[in-house]
């Protein structure tokens, strides 16, 4: 379980099923001051609840794979999919090339 505290939450867009295709809200973030690559959060719980102490972390590149949390095998796979199809969207919003509302706009649904 990956546990965060409430001033991570607004460092961070959260994502809910309706914009993304996927059962589970998601939260993405820019780089700030992390020293590892991209990555996504995803609450393991499906529905719209936000519960920041039921989160999964999962790397964006090289290739999708989970880093901690407990992710089911389809759940990691519909992330999966969905991180492949916004690849480039999540590294330019990490990357500081476009602002929360460009992001939101240019995401794909799985």
């Amino acid at each position: 379980m990956t546990t965060m505290t409430e001033s991570d939450l607004y460092e961070m867009a959260n994502l809910f099923p309706d914009s993304t295709g996927l059962p589970m809200v998601i939260w993405v973030s820019e780089r700030g001051g992390a020293r590892h690559d991209v990555r996504v959060k995803v609450c393991e719980t499906h529905g719209t609840r936000m519960l920041p102490g039921n989160l999964a972390t999962v790397a964006v590149r090289p290739a999708p794979h989970q880093i901690s949390g407990n992710l089911s095998a389809d759940d990691m796979r519909a992330v999966g999919a969905w991180i492949k199809l916004n690849e480039a969207v999540l590294v330019d919003y990490w990357e500081y090339r476009i602002d929360t509302i460009e992001m939101g706009r240019r995401l794909k649904r799985v």
